[in-house]
């Protein structure tokens, strides 16, 4: 899966916001602050004062990026990290912790549990049903008092204190 990691998305700044711009505005820039999509209108800001990305509509002469109003946004970690910790989210069969992920990407623990868990609301959408269908069960495990173990008796006798003959 490092393998995969080495895509230039993960790795520069300005593929990974170009390939995040053909996904989320694939017919050009919209704003975000009031839904203008005229390519007239819209005006990419260049230049030394400018970074890089960054357009401003005419309609409304708000300034913004690809990352606003979406989970990228006010964030101080690169989006390249973003999108290598998204790619491990959802290329994981069973999942991925944050601590992997924190191991994996180079960042703290503390950014990356911030990340993860944006991520995870950004995926969550309300409504769906049960996965199978409506009344249908996918997978069913075992009453929690089935799994248990009952306990030894060993542990039993550990448990009750014994007294000491007073001596004189």
């Amino acid at each position: 899966m490092t393998d995969l990691l080495n895509n230039p998305i993960f790795n520069d700044e300005t593929k990974a916001r170009e390939w995040l711009e053909a996904r989320v505005w694939p017919e050009g820039p919209t704003c975000p602050h009031c839904g203008n999509a005229d390519k007239a209108k819209i005006k990419a800001l260049e230049g030394k004062a400018h970074r890089p990305g960054l357009y401003q509509c005419a309609e409304c002469r708000e300034q913004f990026t690809v990352t606003v109003k979406i989970v990228f946004e006010r964030s101080k970690i690169p989006l390249t990290k973003w999108l290598a910790a998204l790619f491990l989210m959802t290329a994981s069969k069973k999942g991925v912790s944050a601590h992997q992920v924190h191991r994996m990407l180079g960042i703290s623990y503390k950014s990356t549990w911030f990340m993860m868990h944006r991520l995870r609301e950004a995926m969550r959408t309300g409504g769906l049903e049960p996965l199978g269908g409506k009344g249908k069960v996918v997978e069913r495990m075992k009453p929690i008092s089935a799994r248990r173990r009952p306990c030894t008796s060993l542990k039993r006798a550990a448990a009750v204190p014994t007294r000491r003959k007073a001596t004189l």
